[in-house]
């Protein structure tokens, strides 16, 4: 079977999900758009698997909406004609722009060409959320119109993927439950391994010597950075001299700086760091952090806390209680608390707890580990979507 994966992120285990299918036979493309500016997978170090990206050479203009546009417009288009070129038996993608989305759903319908939508946010709800609280009256109309395109899209799909029950409403209101499959987004436990706290990439940076707060993701509309910046002073404030590290790149960088800067914060700014680092990176942290804004409810799983848990760290997720992500942070004993700053003196004080106690360190960090072994094991996961693709493809 010829499969297209096309992961718009370029995220880690979407990557090992195409190593999988390319492991048990199958000619598989994997591609992503290289413009859009997040942490990426292993792009290139899977036997067997083609890799090829889309939008090279570009930078998503994510603050400028007429030409972000145009630019997911003109990759649609360009991830239709590599569809053309590899006439794949069927299609995978996820993470994609609405109207990119609405593009490659035409050019499909078109060809013909069998397809399964890998839905990891309702992209509709989230809109109209952010467009009630942060953005304009003309985004709200957009967003509305976004909804009503991304049900068009996932109605005409073979088949959809899903990676939580919260999904389930949607599709039953939109008519599409019966061809809807939820399979749980994982991590690469082969490639994200525990480390020692006082890694190479640790000495570096110069924070293996301090307690030190991580955070290592993407940063935008549903975060709120100066959270983490706040949490750390409450740390201290506490007597704990912890030391604040954020990797990631985006607008959200100078509010970070800002807000380190008038709370007297020690902090590291990074740039996403090279995947094969990523282990190190998350090993350099005492406690590793999650921010999800509250609007984004329980649709938007941020995968950062897949990693997190496969770096064997305590983790604290500010972030609402009914998302999929803080019930994997609460089943570790981590912990869970509104994403606003009347959490900060509840979050400081768990943190310094933890920091204060090695043996519950310890122990959080072995029960995040056997969560993702027992719960991250690839060859279910390939085969559930393993089986769906060969339905389709028939």
């Amino acid at each position: 079977m010829r499969v297209l994966v096309h992961d718009y992120s370029g995220h880690p285990f979407q990557v090992e999900l195409s190593g999988e299918l390319a492991r048990r036979g199958h000619d598989v493309t994997h591609s992503w758009c290289e413009a859009h500016v997040s942490g990426k997978g292993n792009l290139g170090g899977h036997d067997n698997v083609h890799f090829e990206a889309i939008g090279q050479g570009e930078v998503v203009e994510k603050l400028s909406f007429g030409r972000r546009l145009v630019q997911e417009v003109r990759y649609g288009f360009q991830l239709s004609r590599q569809i053309r070129r590899r006439r794949p038996d069927v299609v995978l993608f996820g993470n994609v722009p609405v109207p990119m989305m609405a593009v490659v759903t035409i050019f499909l319908g078109l060809t013909r060409t069998p397809w399964v939508s890998w839905q990891q946010d309702v992209q509709g709800v989230a809109m109209r959320s952010f467009a009630g609280t942060k953005l304009s009256r003309a985004f709200h109309v957009f967003a509305t119109v976004a909804g009503w395109v991304e049900r068009w899209c996932n109605r005409r799909a073979d088949a959809i993927v899903v990676i939580s029950d919260a999904f389930l409403d949607v599709h039953r209101a939109w008519g599409t439950a019966g061809k809807t499959t939820v399979i749980p987004n994982w991590a690469p436990l082969g490639e994200l391994v525990p480390m020692p706290r006082d890694n190479p990439w640790a000495k570096e940076q110069g924070v293996d010597a301090v307690p030190n707060l991580v955070y290592s993701g993407t940063l935008g509309l549903k975060h709120n950075p100066r959270l983490l910046v706040q949490v750390a002073r409450a740390v201290r404030d506490r007597g704990t001299p912890v030391h604040l590290t954020v990797v990631t790149e985006g607008s959200a960088v100078e509010e970070l700086a800002d807000e380190a800067k008038k709370l007297d914060v020690p902090v590291t700014l990074l740039p996403f760091q090279p995947y094969e680092r990523l282990s190190e990176v998350l090993g350099s942290g005492d406690v590793l952090l999650v921010v999800l804004d509250k609007s984004a409810g329980a649709f938007s799983v941020p995968s950062k806390t897949l990693s997190y848990l496969c770096a064997a760290r305590p983790i604290l997720g500010l972030m609402p209680d009914e998302n999929l992500a803080a019930h994997l942070i609460d089943a570790v004993g981590g912990c869970v608390l509104p994403p606003d700053s009347s959490s900060v003196p509840a979050a400081a004080n768990w943190v310094a707890e933890v920091l204060d106690d090695s043996d519950l360190w310890d122990k959080l960090g072995r029960r995040a580990r056997e969560l993702a072994e027992r719960e991250f094991e690839l060859t279910l996961c390939g085969s559930k979507f393993e089986e769906i693709l060969l339905r389709v493809a028939r």
